[in-house]
């Protein structure tokens, strides 16, 4: 039988196709230009190093850039991806840390494996309904007391609002039903930030603090 092709295809080959331009754009590992991002994953490192558990999965990590941060701030820390691309230029970029290709519904590690997950704006492609599911597996992946921090696009409307994102197509969500399916998955949402982006899309960025159950 002949599948279609999958919007995992369609943003594996998207990313593949930009990897030089997006790195140049993004891959910053001072995070210079993205203050409150930098914030987040700070206070996110300084939380998991205060539990018995420093290691760490960048899930959807594209260049890396997010890895070193987190390598900096003394975490165990491993980069997964989606893109062959990414992970190839990554692995170029920081050879002294770890790079794997990998599906975020079906991450290569144990349960309760972890003491943080970080989600940068990886989830922004995944259709609304899949969502639940990538959430549930990092909560499968996180040891009790373990930390997860996931950005995205938020809107103030009622439902998730698909848009024509610079690479491939996104969503971006109501930062309080994000919330709850964070709780729906065993993740406890205790910290948020919310603000104005830089972008002319007309979301805001959205940051939530978790802690496993």
């Amino acid at each position: 039988m002949t599948h279609g092709v999958t919007h995992h295809d369609r943003t594996r080959a998207a990313y593949d196709g930009v990897v030089e331009l997006y790195a140049s754009l993004f891959a910053d590992p001072l995070l210079a230009e993205a203050p409150f991002s930098r914030a987040m994953a700070a206070t996110f490192a300084e939380l998991v190093r205060g539990t018995d558990n420093h290691r760490v999965a960048d899930v959807g990590c594209g260049p890396g850039h997010l890895t070193a941060f987190l390598a900096a701030q003394g975490l165990d820390v491993r980069g997964l991806d989606l893109s062959p691309g990414m992970i190839d230029y990554a692995r170029t970029t920081f050879p002294e840390l770890r790079f794997d290709e990998a599906r975020m519904e079906a991450l290569p590690l144990d349960d309760g494996a972890l003491g943080g997950v970080l989600a940068h704006y990886s989830l922004i492609h995944t259709p609304p309904a899949d969502v639940p599911a990538l959430l549930a597996e990092q909560a499968r992946v996180l040891a009790p007391g373990g930390l997860s921090l996931v950005s995205f696009f938020a809107t103030e409307g009622a439902a998730p609002v698909r848009f024509d994102h610079k690479v491939t197509a996104a969503y971006s969500w109501p930062v309080d039903q994000f919330a709850e399916l964070l709780t729906d998955a065993g993740l406890d949402p205790f910290a948020r930030l919310v603000h104005d982006p830089r972008s002319e899309r007309g979301f805001l960025d959205a940051h939530l603090l978790s802690r496993r159950a």
